[in-house]
């Protein structure tokens, strides 16, 4: 399974669900293992990261989208913002704290631009990424180059 990365710095409970599900060479097992993850510890964004990634790749948008939405909630619960992103402005929190929950739903919701950029919805990610100029100006998660994928699918 692709998508897994250093489970160092994880619960040892988690990272050995992670590190089983890397193992696994049956997706649904894999998928099994990533959500017994999430349950062992909701707080853990690293899962959630992984759990849309494991989507993605098997080209699955609308469950990519579905652990997206549901990082995004948790990471907004974690930092203590609304979890919905058009409430977002750039006062709300310090966007630009690395390895914060607050970048962690930057990246999220780069990630969930792109999710619905390859579902053809267009004008919903283009407000996204409105969304992230707005409240990431310095591009700290990298949101431009899903504004350069943005505009090539547009044309």
């Amino acid at each position: 399974m692709q998508g897994i990365v250093a489970t160092d710095d994880l619960p040892p409970r988690v990272a050995g669900y992670l590190t089983a599900a890397a193992a696994s060479g049956d997706w649904r097992d894999a998928e099994s293992l990533l959500w017994r993850a999430q349950a062992a510890d909701p707080d853990c964004l690293h899962v959630y990261y992984t759990l849309y990634k494991f989507y993605f790749n098997h080209k699955r948008l609308g469950d990519a989208e579905r652990a997206t939405c549901l990082a995004l909630d948790a990471a907004a619960r974690l930092a203590n913002i609304a979890a919905d992103w058009r409430l977002q402005n750039i006062s709300a929190s310090d966007w630009g704290k690395a390895h914060s929950p607050q970048h962690f739903y930057l990246f999220s919701l780069k990630a969930l631009a792109f999710i619905r950029l390859r579902q053809l919805r267009l004008d919903d990610a283009d407000l996204i990424l409105a969304k992230l100029r707005e409240i990431d100006p310095s591009d700290s998660v990298g949101h431009s180059v899903i504004e350069s994928y943005a505009m090539g699918a547009a044309a």
